[in-house]
């Protein structure tokens, strides 16, 4: 195979990448800009999609429409939850995993998926609650950081796994990932912190923070593969061109919202 032949093998999945890319961005920043029951709203589907995608994925006997059903009950969860005090939203957001985890066999899960899907389940939950607060109480400005780290470190570990390769980051749950393209990815993000910094009216400590956010996006996307390898399947659904399904697109930015969620919490973020 010649070296033109090998690059285009390498992103032979570029273009619809990018064209999927470009239109979610243009949907979430319409969004992001209008905030308030928009943004809820947006929160509340791509949370509901991949409670789709974790159901068709682990039990695919359930019928179609109890899927969606269920889904779409699970999707309207964080909105209702940003209405409450902390203690009491996440409360809410951890009920659904936690009836699956009691009682599995309402679900019709196989012995073995109880707990993986319970913990996911809370995952995409409580992240959809962190990202409607962080909106809400933080502002665009933080919002738009978060999502540009998580983007950031997806491209440049994407690019730099692929032109650089090496040693494997986890080659038995996630084949792909590289050191360098991970190694990458901190790069880029810190690099883009120090940029946010002055905008954010934050000091050093925000790179700190950043990388935190960064790593805690890797091990989410990291999770989603182990939970697709535990089950089987390369891909959590085919609902996004070039990236596969929401969870596939989406993986990294649960592990971001849920630690920045808890910095927050624990009085780490000082807004400037």
């Amino acid at each position: 195979m010649n070296d033109a032949a090998s690059g285009g093998s390498r992103f032979a999945d570029l273009t619809p990448r990018i064209l999927s890319a470009l239109f979610l961005a243009a949907v979430a920043a319409l969004a992001v800009w209008l905030g308030g029951a928009w943004f809820r709203a947006l929160v509340g589907l791509v949370v509901a999609a991949m409670a789709w995608e974790l159901s068709r994925m682990l039990v695919p006997a359930v019928p179609r429409m109890a899927a969606i059903a269920g889904a779409a009950l699970i999707g309207a969860l964080p909105p209702l939850a940003a209405g409450l005090s902390p203690a009491s939203g996440l409360a809410l957001m951890l009920l659904p995993a936690t009836v699956l985890l009691l009682l599995p066999q309402l679900a019709g899960l196989r012995p073995g998926h109880g707990r993986p899907v319970a913990g996911y389940l809370a995952l995409v939950c409580v992240a959809g609650l962190g990202l409607i607060a962080l909106r809400e109480e933080f502002g665009v400005l933080w919002l738009l950081w978060l999502v540009l780290v998580v983007i950031a470190s997806d491209v440049a570990g994407y690019f730099a796994g692929r032109l650089i390769g090496g040693p494997k980051l986890w080659p038995r749950v996630s084949p792909k990932k590289t050191w360098s393209g991970t190694l990458a990815g901190w790069a880029l993000a810190l690099g883009l912190g120090v940029a946010f910094m002055p905008l954010l009216g934050q000091g050093p400590g925000l790179l700190a923070l950043t990388f935190a956010v960064c790593v805690a996006g890797q091990a989410g996307d990291i999770a989603e593969s182990a939970l697709k390898r535990h089950v089987g399947i390369k891909d959590s659904s085919q609902l996004i061109p070039g990236h596969g399904g929401a969870m596939d697109r989406f993986d990294a930015m649960l592990g971001a919202a849920v630690a920045f969620q808890l910095a927050a919490l624990a009085g780490l973020v000082a807004q400037g």
